[in-house]
């Protein structure tokens, strides 16, 4: 496994401005990831361009539809070949099945519960207050299907690597640095260290990163910490 375990996410609607960050902050990254903002903004040219500078990206589309919608966009998805692409676990059996036949080279994740849910979430569109109880739920459906792993907030990332074993691939948002856990739009956060030590495999930060003055930097302290 590399050493190296931060995703730095590519959250912005400034095409020369993340290229930059790209160029600047490659050799010290596990991986980008391209979410909607960007995707939706500058498409699949945008997305050669970061490509053509680091190929191994994270393509968070987080496919949600019927099977054979999903196995037709994954198709899609595949030619552009990420590292890793997304699906909703709570998708069903079915698509997840249909996703896992179509891996290849590209590291299919289903997605559990957002990050930005609480209990009280949960409990109103999932009938469940448990929000752990619920990701597991979701991670051995996921792991059943055939998926390579999931994406979990840190509050439950020591019962989920339990549950599936240390080959399953646990990909990490939410994650905050120093004072930035209080006041934040995600409910379930943790600080670098502490989702490492708990299991995760890779770390999605974002803002923490590409908002500070001295992203480079910022992003070395996190790569030293977790050394």
């Amino acid at each position: 496994m590399s050493s190296k375990k931060v995703i730095v996410a590519l959250d912005n609607n400034n095409l020369k401005k993340t290229l930059r960050l790209v160029r600047v902050l490659k050799s010290e990254v596990y991986a980008f990831k391209i979410g909607y903002q960007f995707f939706f903004s500058f498409g699949l040219q945008g997305y050669k361009k970061i490509y053509s500078i680091c190929p191994k990206i994270f393509l968070d589309l987080k496919l949600h539809d019927i099977p054979n919608t999903v196995e037709k966009g994954l198709e899609a998805i595949l030619k552009m070949k990420p590292f890793f692409t997304t699906i909703h676990v709570s998708g069903g059996d079915k698509m997840m099945k249909v996703s896992s036949s179509y891996k290849k080279n590209t590291k299919i994740l289903g997605v559990s519960i957002l990050t930005s849910m609480d209990s009280r979430q949960t409990a109103k569109y999932y009938n469940q207050k448990n929000v752990t109880k619920l990701v597991r739920s979701f991670t051995k459906a996921a792991k059943k299907n055939k998926l390579d792993g999931v994406v979990c907030s840190p509050q439950e990332i020591k019962y989920i690597r339990k549950e599936v074993g240390k080959n399953f691939i646990i990909v990490t948002p939410g994650i905050r640095i120093y004072n930035q856990i209080k006041n934040d739009d995600q409910k379930r956060v943790e600080t670098p260290e502490k989702a490492i030590k708990l299991g995760a495999n890779y770390l999605v930060i974002g803002r923490p990163i590409t908002k500070s003055k001295d992203p480079l930097k910022v992003l070395k302290e996190i790569n030293k910490s977790l050394s």
